[in-house]
């Protein structure tokens, strides 16, 4: 057996509990996947992409669904230990990967306010384009369970507003498009248990501005993200169940206890129908 077969194999047997079937449930959930898809799953050569790639072509290998799947890196300027490691570790893996260059991070770097901001998006409009290009009409991006509630979090004590990190997303600039995360529901624990029983080493931090933690685990340092990891930690000493409770708030908002909310065409505020909904008699009144 070659070794991304026996990788591929624990994937449906040793990690199939905490890897397979949450990728499985979150695909099904959120209905990720159609009949006659074309995805391009982006590869950032970290282990949460790279593990997608795995999971993608299982469930294609052994779905009841016929799709189509391309595997593109995109280059945003990589150095060339980076660029070599991505290229690895895909053929180890037996991922067919199709890389395109772009100027990213030359641009982004002569950028004072907001480069990551600026990176962000020009990273997702470069995928989209070359997607669409490839004839795709979805772009599937590696984000887990963590990043989700992460972001809930971050949304919350510095954006001063609650807002999550979706599972889909229709794209406003390219028509047709959409973006899927079909590992909403697995744990980045579980993906560095995967990682590190198959003893693999991916790059973990490739951005020019903190090339010192090129192959690490440590997610970064001191960004704001690995802040809310360390405060989930703290939480999960006192109530195991704190992720998932965070998680689980987002899929049962009670609107009738919210001051204020908004979509992309209206401002809500609770006084708007305060009196009106006075004068409905609750049934348990």
């Amino acid at each position: 057996m070659e070794r991304y077969q026996e990788i591929e194999r624990n994937i449906i047997t040793k990690f199939r509990k905490p890897l397979w079937k949450k990728f499985i449930n979150g695909v099904n959930d959120y209905k990720l996947i159609e009949e006659g898809d074309k995805i391009a799953v982006c590869i950032s050569g970290g282990k949460d992409s790279m593990l997608l790639a795995k999971l993608m072509q299982e469930v294609q290998r052994h779905g009841k669904l016929a799709f189509e799947l391309e595997f593109i890196v995109m280059d945003p300027g990589y150095n060339e230990i980076n660029r070599q490691t991505i290229v690895t570790q895909a053929k180890l893996l037996n991922i067919p990967i199709r890389i395109f260059e772009t100027q990213i991070w030359h641009i982004v770097a002569e950028v004072d306010q907001s480069p990551c901001y600026l990176c962000a998006r020009m990273r997702r409009g470069y995928l989209y384009k070359n997607a669409q290009e490839l004839g795709c009409n979805k772009i599937a991006l590696g984000h887990h369970f963590d990043d989700v509630i992460e972001t809930v979090l971050m949304g919350m004590l510095y954006a001063g507003q609650i807002q999550t990190m979706m599972p889909k997303l229709h794209s406003t600039n390219h028509p047709g498009m959409q973006l899927i995360r079909p590992m909403y529901l697995v744990k980045e624990a579980d993906i560095l248990a995967w990682k590190q029983y198959n003893d693999l080493q991916f790059i973990q931090c490739a951005c020019r501005f903190t090339e010192n933690c090129t192959i690490s685990d440590n997610a970064g340092g001191g960004s704001k993200r690995q802040e809310m990891k360390s405060l989930i930690k703290k939480f999960r000493q006192t109530n195991p169940s704190i992720d998932m409770n965070i998680f689980r708030s987002i899929h049962d908002v009670n609107l009738d206890t919210i001051i204020g909310h908004h979509d992309r065409q209206h401002q809500y505020n609770f006084l708007d129908d305060y009196e009106s909904k006075a004068r409905i008699k609750p049934e348990n009144d």
